[in-house]
């Protein structure tokens, strides 16, 4: 943690005091989970999020609790905007399926397409990227993400065979930041840019990827950085477009999300803010969804009723606080 975070970090007791833990039923399989969980604090700027996926381990979801610290006892940086572009997502369904997915999203032109799920073959990839095109028209602008599951010539192949559908960009196509290098270098005549994902917010170093020239695109996620005001640090300093997205938060990370995307000097992309919509229910009520395409920047506060709604059973409750108890301790020796 920064100075600045660190004198901010409140008690234990403090953050267990208003923490709620919550289960969001998915709309749709999402990154192989059916319901989502988190922890919203009430902090003295506000509510806030911590919710690092299961399998992480307490190292790395402490940077998600400092994110979470950030957001909800730290004044955010000034908004340069009060709405954010966003995308919709399309998660890795059958290419049937894509027109009742992109109908929940309102008004956006842009979608990211899951790609590479495990299971799935390469034509399964190119008919939901050719639905989605189909269901856009030329105008609309299409992304595809692979969570670092090709090797660089899967991945070379792939790009060649969906440069049909005219790609916005490829956002991690493979794990490692030597392969994203090499893969920029073989398709960088195509005019199709590479984004980076998980080798900037899983990285010990986030701008690695930036000094080995390995992308044209940072995807930024502010829990996994620590916060808006981390995640701002690592823009500025990696001179590289930026797209916000989202980790699958709550209502409430998503406006984490858009303080971040408020705040940046240039947003030239759309934002992967909009997953509000693959929630079969919020937090929040209503929900920040996307609205012709935007979502608004600004406080969520939950709704009460819906907190009793989704709350998590007592096992898993325990669970989590279990789990912020550790990683308030691994940021209290920072």
């Amino acid at each position: 943690m920064s100075n600045d975070a660190a004198a901010s970090l409140p008690s234990l007791d403090e953050l267990l005091a208003t923490a709620r833990v919550v289960s969001l039923p998915m709309s749709t399989r999402f990154r192989g989970v059916d319901a989502r969980e988190a922890v919203l604090f009430e902090g003295p700027e506000g509510w806030t999020e911590f919710s690092p996926f299961p399998e992480y381990g307490d190292a790395e979801a402490a940077t998600w609790l400092s994110a979470a610290v950030d957001f909800g006892w730290r004044t955010q940086p000034a908004a340069l905007r009060d709405a954010i572009p966003v995308n919709a997502t399309v998660p890795a369904v059958p290419a049937a399926s894509v027109p009742e997915v992109l109908a929940r999203f309102d008004g956006c032109r842009t979608v990211k397409v899951k790609v590479a799920e495990p299971g799935q073959t390469l034509a399964d990839d190119i008919a939901r990227v050719r639905a989605v095109r189909a269901a856009l028209g030329p105008e609309g602008r299409v992304r595809i993400d692979a969570n670092g599951a090709w090797n660089v010539d899967e991945a070379e192949h792939a790009v060649h065979a969906m440069a049909e559908c005219d790609l916005e960009y490829v956002e991690q196509p493979c794990a490692s930041i030597d392969e994203l290098a090499e893969l920029r270098r073989r398709v960088k005549y195509m005019g199709i840019p590479i984004a980076a994902d998980e080798s900037v917010r899983k990285a010990s170093d986030p701008l690695a990827v930036a000094r080995a020239g390995a992308a044209d695109i940072l995807v930024v996620k502010a829990q996994p950085l620590g916060g808006v005001h981390r995640a701002l640090e690592i823009v500025a300093e990696a001179g590289l477009p930026a797209v916000v997205s989202s980790a699958l938060d709550t209502s409430v990370g998503l406006a984490m999300g858009a303080a971040l995307a408020a705040a940046l000097p240039e947003l030239d992309y759309d934002c992967g803010l909009g997953t509000a919509s693959l929630f079969a229910a919020d937090v929040a009520e209503p929900a920040l969804l996307a609205r012709a395409g935007t979502i608004a920047v600004g406080r969520v506060t939950p709704d009460a009723a819906r907190l009793g709604e989704l709350a998590a059973g007592a096992e898993r409750r325990d669970w989590w606080h279990a789990r912020v108890t550790r990683c308030h301790a691994l940021l209290g020796r920072g």
